[in-house]
């Protein structure tokens, strides 16, 4: 009998984005350098996964359909999952918006700015994620 014990299946970061093509980007490009991801379409989506499930960390368009900006994930997390408050990062294509800078300053979570290389997004989620487990 071996006592060898299961490898830990690595936890995904959930990715929440209502623009598809972005989505996949994104989720191809993680899921390439071995972070699995789970996506969401709406901060309202993001928050029902939050609420069931455990994650590396959550990465979020700041404007998000549904009455959940991105803004409202965090203030969620900061509610409800302080586990994940410092693996949180924002992603924007608008932070000359006063109301996006407000969050940002507010939150102190990094941001990655549309549009963005995927060697950005990976080197922001390394930094603040770690390196895929």
């Amino acid at each position: 009998m071996s006592s060898t014990s299961p490898v830990p299946t690595p936890l995904p970061i959930l990715v929440v984005e209502d623009e598809p093509a972005v989505l996949e980007f994104m989720r191809t490009a993680l899921e390439r350098s071995g972070y699995p991801t789970v996506a969401a379409a709406s901060g309202a989506e993001a928050l029902k996964l939050l609420a069931g499930g455990e994650y590396l960390g959550v990465i979020t368009d700041m404007r998000t359909p549904g009455g959940v900006s991105g803004a409202g994930v965090h203030a969620w997390i900061e509610a409800h999952r302080r586990d994940l408050l410092s693996r949180v990062i924002f992603v924007t294509g608008d932070t000359v918006n006063e109301d996006t800078a407000a969050v940002l300053r507010h939150t102190g979570a990094p941001c990655v700015e549309k549009p963005f290389r995927v060697q950005q997004l990976l080197a922001m989620v390394e930094k603040t994620f770690g390196k895929p487990q």
